[in-house]
């Protein structure tokens, strides 16, 4: 792992080859929490993949906004590259997949990690739209929902899908809860989800790896 500044004064781990395929991962809801998800990067990295993970505050005045688009700029100085969001992080993934026009990045596929589709998207302070969407080419998108998910229900997934019915978008359920799809464990004392470091939750994120290393490597 090497750390970077993204943007003046904003850090970023990288993980991997920088040869191997590009993947920019964004954290849920917290203020710079890359460390969260150093776990969940290393096994990406294992399976061949080179991966950017920036910090961005979603508790700041604009939401996180400059952040996510500082690291979107960051990532496409190497080429096109997959963007993975994590909860809120996945809500604002799945905003540059809707409209993709409107960001200078050549992202190539979107997957969610337990997407918060039911809060604000940070990058714009609205709702995720759902109808008026691009009819040309579309930035195709799957959605990755732990079925003993507490903190956003799959149902928020589910929904979600349904209202994008004709979009080129993908549902997986899988065994996991909030932070282990994620290769996190929330840390109650500190309000905050940290990166794990027991077998069990690790072996939960390396299956959810597993499945997003298949889907990035579809022809």
């Amino acid at each position: 792992m090497e750390t970077k500044e993204y943007a003046p004064g904003r850090l970023v781990d990288v993980f991997g080859d920088a040869t191997d395929p590009v993947v920019l991962l964004w954290h849920g809801t917290q203020t710079d929490a890359r460390a969260a998800l150093r776990p969940f990067a290393t096994l990406l990295a294992d399976h061949g993949f080179h991966v950017i993970v920036p910090d961005w505050d979603s508790h700041a005045a604009d939401r996180g906004r400059d952040d996510l688009l500082g690291s979107l700029r960051h990532a496409a100085a190497a080429g096109a590259f997959a963007l993975i969001g994590w909860s809120l992080g996945g809500t604002a993934a799945a905003g540059v997949a809707l409209h993709a026009d409107h960001y200078a990045s050549p992202v190539l596929r979107v997957i969610t990690l337990a997407g918060a589709f039911g809060a604000t998207n940070p990058l714009t302070g609205e709702s995720l739209p759902t109808g008026d969407l691009p009819t040309g080419a579309r930035i195709p998108i799957t959605l990755l929902h732990g079925m003993s998910d507490d903190v956003v229900p799959l149902t928020a997934s589910e929904d979600f899908a349904a209202a994008l019915d004709d979009w080129p978008l993908e549902l997986i359920t899988v065994d996991a809860d909030h932070g282990s799809i994620a290769g996190t464990t929330y840390d109650a004392d500190a309000d905050r989800y940290c990166a794990a470091d027991d077998s069990a939750t690790i072996d939960v994120a390396g299956d959810v790896v597993e499945r997003i290393s298949a889907i990035l490597r579809q022809p």
